[in-house]
């Protein structure tokens, strides 16, 4: 028998014997999971290290000169190629630069290892400390690193591949080495690569010439450069700059009194001519990428450093008006239509006016989510109400906007009810821009135009704008946008009519009908005119003027739907896009911009299809022409698409929709006589079309969701699209003399106010077309109920009756 003292202490034995087999067990497991995750990273580095990029690309220096792309007027509209650049040797580079980039972006960047893990402690406290992201650790290698090869993306993949770049930069090359790529390839904003291109960006000196003040500015620009750059936002850059120069003397790169006079020097921001930022002074961004595109269908990659030199045909003022037409008639149909809300609110700290530091901060990571577009500016609502909205674009930018104009816009988003999501309040972030001499808030907008002008004589594009902003995506709507014409597609049809005896004054039926789906062999069909407007009879000019749906369809039905399929591709469209079926009557095939400016051109020029064309000519680095467009003239009889008479009588037509018809407001508004044209909305408004023209100069505006949907019930082509067209000819077209008709072409005559070939004289030429009131159509299409033998179209293909000048004509409609 034990004594208590014994078992006490045997008791004491097994609990220090299951502690230390506890520990034990905790310590074998957590080297278990050390040596797992070793071998995992040791995996994952055996896997990902060979993958990583060849560092020699980053050093290849060698001189490559790359393609550029002007207007016909010498006007620098794009740049590509690998060397957009300046690029300048280490020892180059003036020290001064040297010591505001290290203060900006890297102090200790010559004592780590490419990872600064005591900058890495001190953000992890500060964010911690703001609650906030408020300061970051990339250091310079790993800026090179991401800049060169890695995409933006925030994952957790590309943020390994970005350490283990960041280990091989560092292994493989100095920090001489590193800083040197830095400084000569870092982007610094509106289109400059590399210190020495951002100061002739932005001051117009060469950098060797750079002040401390100068060199701050420029340092400060890595943060953000599309927000910090001296051009995008001069306040910004200049607290920027403050804080830089501040670095400078605190690091001692500075002395006192070099701090104070770079703090006292003014900055002028002038860009050097010949620089990206110089020379874009207009907006052809979708010009220069078709460019660049036509280019290298030809010579491939090629073309990025052989010293390339394209000249299109764009005129300079021409582009800059487009640009600024297509802007302006999406804005306008942005305010009239209800406004969507803000892009997104945010929980907005109160008081935070007060620490401009922290609102500045805050308003930087909503602009790199919500970026400026143009003059469309990102901006955070420090407070609301329907009298007045408080926009910061900074601390030190802030906006009252106040105009009754502007407020009537948003009111939705401004009253008391307003729905979550709609409601505009403290912390919204929204867009604003200046509309003449106020500020207003306008959503982003989500639906697109497009607009093309060209030279109808030659096809020579003279301005071409594919959408609201390039910057937003590449899709140039002008040539890649496949759309119904609508209504802008019947002068085709109304043109193939009168090469089968059709006249301006035939009279055609211009009352409703239906087709059931056992008679169209798919669905029913009803088609309707645009406000439910219905006539016994209309002529064919009338009914041109007006747009009626119901007479086109019957001018279908007449020639007969395959003949029309036929005709328009004299005209450049695709026959394959263009069914042979009665909704084409109505614009239901698909065509694009450019399409239909070439189309459109063969009414402007006397009958002759002329393919539009961009480039004239291209050179090379020593200036040898080595591509010269020959485009067809008009008046080339090889060129020549559709009879002369018909495009004399389509011309008069089409002057007269511009004068009297669905495009009147052209006229008023430009008061002037040699411009045709036509209007165009599609089925539910989802397309809105205006294409008009001179003997000079065609031009195709359009608008509609990318996604198609309708614009509105209201929305028609001579609402959205005619303005756009209006602003871009009011300028393209003042001083230009008014072009009278030309002579009447052989074999047409004019008698009784109207026009006949010699072939359709009165008596001979169609003088009906149609169904009387309450006839319908039966399976076959043909008329029934008819009193008076008048039929369709396929009743008359099929040899049915045709009224010819008021007299029953038994024979068929000629071809």
């Amino acid at each position: 028998m034990s004594s208590p003292t014994s078992s006490k202490s045997d008791s004491g034995s097994a609990s220090h014997s299951w502690v230390g087999r506890f520990f034990l067990k905790t310590a074998i497991f957590i080297a278990g999971l050390g040596l797992c995750g070793a071998l995992l990273g040791a995996l994952a580095l055996a896997l990902a290290w060979p993958n990583l990029p060849d560092l020699s690309a980053m050093t290849d220096y060698r001189p490559r000169v790359p393609l550029r792309i002007y207007t016909a007027d010498k006007v620098l509209i794009g740049e590509f190629g690998e060397e957009r650049r300046n690029v300048l040797r280490f020892n180059e580079i003036p020290d001064v630069m040297k010591s505001a980039i290290l203060s900006a972006e890297d102090d200790r960047f010559y004592q780590h290892g490419g990872i600064d893990w005591s900058g890495v402690a001190r953000a992890m406290i500060a964010n911690i400390v703001h609650m906030s992201k408020s300061q970051g650790a990339s250091t310079i290698t790993m800026q090179v690193a991401r800049n060169f090869y890695l995409s933006s993306e925030k994952t957790y993949t590309r943020k390994f591949y970005e350490l283990l770049l960041t280990f091989k930069i560092e292994a493989n090359l100095s920090k001489d080495q590193i800083l040197d790529l830095y400084m000569n390839q870092i982007y610094l904003g509106h289109r400059a690569y590399g210190f020495a291109a951002a100061s002739r960006t932005y001051f117009g000196k060469p950098l060797s010439e750079i002040t401390p003040a100068e060199a701050a500015m420029l340092a400060g620009i890595p943060k953000a450069p599309s927000r910090f750059n001296p051009i995008a936002n001069f306040q910004r850059a200049k607290v920027r700059q403050g804080y830089v120069l501040g670095r400078m003397k605190a690091l001692g790169y500075l002395t006192d009194a070099e701090y104070k006079q770079a703090m006292a020097q003014p900055i002028q921001i002038k860009s050097a001519a010949g620089t990206p930022s110089g020379g874009y002074t207009i907006h052809g961004d979708y010009v220069a990428e078709l460019a660049r595109q036509l280019l290298f269908d030809v010579y491939h990659d090629d073309i990025y450093s052989r010293g390339f030199n394209i000249y299109t045909t764009v005129n300079s003022k021409d582009q800059e008006q487009a640009y600024k037409s297509v802007r302006s008639g999406i804005l306008d149909y942005t305010r009239r239509s209800a406004y969507p809300g803000p892009e997104e609110t945010i929980d907005l700290p109160a008081g935070i006016e007060k620490d401009p530091a922290k609102l500045d901060s805050i308003i930087d990571d909503l602009q790199e989510k919500y970026s400026d577009s143009g003059d469309l500016l990102t901006g955070l609502v420090l407070s609301a109400d329907p009298n007045k909205i408080t926009v910061a674009r900074s601390s030190q930018e802030i906006i009252d906007i106040t105009d009754k104009r502007a407020l009537r816009v948003v009111a939705r988003g401004l009253a008391k009810n307003a729905k979550a999501g709609v409601k505009i309040e403290r912390g919204s972030v929204v867009y604003i821009h200046k509309n003449g001499d106020y500020w207003e808030v306008i959503n982003m907008p989500s639906v697109q135009a497009a607009f093309v002008a060209l030279n109808p004589q030659d096809g020579a594009i003279q301005a071409m704008v594919g959408g609201f902003d390039f910057d937003q995506g590449k899709f140039n709507r002008v040539t890649q946008a496949w759309r119904q014409p609508g209504s802008s597609f019947k002068p085709f049809l109304y043109a193939s009519s009168l090469e089968r005896g059709l006249t301006p004054a035939t009279q055609i039926s211009n009352e409703p009908f239906s087709l059931t789906a056992a008679q169209t062999g798919s669905k029913a069909w009803t088609p309707k005119n645009y406000g439910n407007e219905y006539n016994p009879m209309l002529t064919m000019r009338q009914a041109l003027y007006k747009s009626m749906n119901m007479v086109s369809i019957r001018i279908m039905q007449a020639v007969g739907p395959k003949y029309v399929q036929d005709y328009i591709t004299r005209f450049g469209f695709d026959r394959a896009r263009q069914p042979a079926v009665l909704p084409l009557a109505l614009g239901a095939g698909s065509v694009t911009p450019l399409q239909m400016a070439g189309a459109y051109s063969v009414f402007a020029n006397g009958g002759y299809r002329v393919p539009p064309y961009l480039i004239d000519h291209v050179t090379d680095s020593s200036g040898k022409v080595i591509m010269q467009a020959k485009p067809t003239i008009a008046g080339d009889a090889a060129a020549r698409a559709i009879d002369p008479r018909t495009v004399y009588v389509m011309d008069d037509l089409l002057r007269g929709v511009a004068t009297y018809g669905t495009g009147a407001r052209v006229h008023r508004e430009l008061k002037r006589d040699d411009i045709g044209g036509k209007t165009g909305t599609t089925n539910d408004s989802r397309d809105a079309w205006f294409a008009g023209f001179t003997p000079k100069l065609v031009g195709i505006a359009w608008m509609g969701y990318d996604q198609p949907r309708s614009l509105g019930d209201r929305e028609t082509g001579g609402g959205a699209a005619l303005p756009i067209w209006l602003d871009f000819m009011r300028f393209a077209l003042k001083d230009q003399p008014q072009t009278p008709p030309g002579p009447m072409p052989p074999g047409l005559s004019k008698i009784d106010g109207d026009y006949y070939f010699s072939e359709f004289p009165p008596g001979q030429a169609v003088a009906r077309v149609g169904l009387p009131t309450g006839d319908s159509l039966d399976s076959n299409g043909a008329a029934v109920g008819s009193n008076d033998g008048i039929g369709n179209l396929l009743n008359q293909l099929s040899g049915g009756n045709t009224t010819r000048n008021g007299a029953a004509q038994p024979d068929k409609v000629p071809f």
